[in-house]
């Protein structure tokens, strides 16, 4: 296996040279005309230490293993279809419209026509008049959401608490803004048992919690509904959580990109929206989640302008702004569906209502798998319980929890992938999650149904 190195004169930048090294040649070659000087590869060069924990990516190794055996995909949570007609056509008229302005910087903190469209629709929800220029922060999505509000506030030891299971980035984010993220697990209340058992089921142990919470915790980051678990917390439940963060003096970091997804007679609450909650908490949506647009990589962050100005310092410093295209596009989505708000036409309802058989679907075949489903009561992703399955697992890393096994086993074996839940719990609380798998319905019906033969072929194997 070689490397190619391009060896370039300092007379004419045109002017290449090529030579092949072998890749284990530990030197690196500048040229000048007549001299080549060489020179140990240097330490120094080597990644900040603050990311030395982060370099693995979990959707990176799934994804790539998927491809290797080609395998169907119900790991990672993006859709196989279209977002709706009236987004694309909304984007096509941005590029069409012969405004230059579509093209070029908008306002770095958010485009003036999507935060105010943000805070037409969340006014209402929030149950306040949210100011669109000192309340609102455009991201690149929600990823870059979290990341600047987190490196917007966090100082050099402050502790962060995290609700089990999390998504696999609040934990390096943490701790690349010097924080030191503290754990607290959701735990299943029903395990054992050989049916199919509810999301709402996983409970926090509130004397638990309690104990995480001291003068140095600067925030805690709740994600509802839940991914992947699929919870969506009940007012009594977040009633505990904002007790604990106005007795501390602790910010709330409440991610809700799947706000809208939420399926039979469950409610979404904004913790915002509790007593004493708005001036201490900073909500964060996603347009990709919203629209099913992932690829658009839109988020926002909604909060007090005391809290927010951290993650605005950060991302003026950062990204400073969005695609001006898209934020106009997503904020015609918005407008576009604000005087449909409350009415079954409206995309946020009908959603929902789309994946309800899908997700229905997918518990049914889990159910004869004898793969125990927990059913979400939002978002779009399932876990299911693997146990009863007795697979020989013999031949996989021996190093590694039962679900990265079981995945791997099942990808090369079955040609089907999913993404081990123990992946978004600290080390010491893997074991809650490595006796499940997650799948994600937000799928074409066909792509389910080649789910479906998968298993049931699987099943008659048995």
């Amino acid at each position: 296996m070689f490397r190619r190195i391009l060896l370039q004169t300092n007379k004419n930048l045109s002017s290449l040279q090529t030579t092949i090294l072998p890749v284990s040649a530990s030197v690196i070659i500048s040229c000048k005309p007549q001299i080549c000087q060489k020179r140990m590869a240097s330490s120094k060069h080597g990644i900040s230490r603050r990311l030395l924990e982060s370099q693995k990516s979990l959707w990176v190794e799934f994804s790539k293993l998927a491809l290797e055996h080609n395998a169907l995909n119900l790991g990672q949570g993006f859709p196989d279809f279209q977002p709706p007609q009236f987004l694309l056509d909304a984007l096509k008229d941005a590029a069409a419209n012969g405004n230059y302005l579509m093209n070029q910087y908008t306002r770095g903190y958010g485009h003036p026509r999507l935060v105010n469209a943000i805070a037409d629709v969340y006014s209402p929800i929030m149950e306040r008049k949210i100011d669109p220029m000192s309340e609102i922060l455009i991201s690149v999505g929600a990823y870059g959401s979290l990341f600047c509000s987190l490196q917007g506030m966090i100082n050099d030891g402050d502790e962060v608490i995290i609700i089990e299971p999390f998504f696999d980035c609040y934990d390096p984010m943490v701790k690349v803004a010097g924080g030191v993220p503290v754990f607290v697990p959701l735990r299943p209340t029903k395990t054992g048992v050989s049916m199919a058992t509810s999301s709402a089921d996983w409970k926090l142990d509130e004397k638990e919690l309690e104990s995480k919470f001291n003068e140095k915790t600067k925030a805690i980051i709740i994600n509802t509904p839940n991914n992947p678990l699929g919870k969506v917390f009940s007012r009594e439940e977040l009633d505990v959580i904002a007790r604990l963060c106005i007795k501390y003096d602790v910010i709330c970091i409440s991610d809700e990109v799947y706000e809208w997804l939420v399926f039979d007679d469950n409610k979404h609450i904004k913790i915002a929206t509790l007593p004493g909650m708005w001036e201490r908490t900073l909500t964060i949506g996603s347009a990709g989640k919203t629209f099913s647009a992932t690829g658009w990589k839109l988020g926002w962050t909604i909060g007090p302008s005391d809290i927010l100005v951290g993650a605005k310092t950060m991302h003026q410093n950062c990204n400073y702004t969005c695609p001006t295209i898209l934020q106009e596009a997503t904020a015609v989505g918005f407008e576009h569906e604000l005087k449909r708000m409350g009415t079954p036409e409206c995309y946020f309802s009908q959603l929902p209502k789309e994946l309800e058989p899908k997700r229905d679907k997918l518990i049914n075949l889990m159910t004869e798998m004898g793969m125990w489903p927990v059913i979400p009561q939002g978002g779009y992703f399932l876990l299911a319980d693997i146990t009863g399955l007795n697979i020989d697992l013999s031949q996989e890393a021996a190093d590694e929890p039962k679900d990265f096994q079981f995945v791997k086993w099942m990808t090369k074996n079955k040609k089907l992938t999913a993404i081990p839940p123990s992946a978004f719990y600290c080390k010491e609380h893997q074991s809650v999650g490595e006796n499940y798998v997650r799948l994600c319905f937000i799928k074409e019906d066909e792509t389910l149904e080649k789910a479906s033969k998968i298993l049931r072929q699987w099943k008659s194997s048995m």
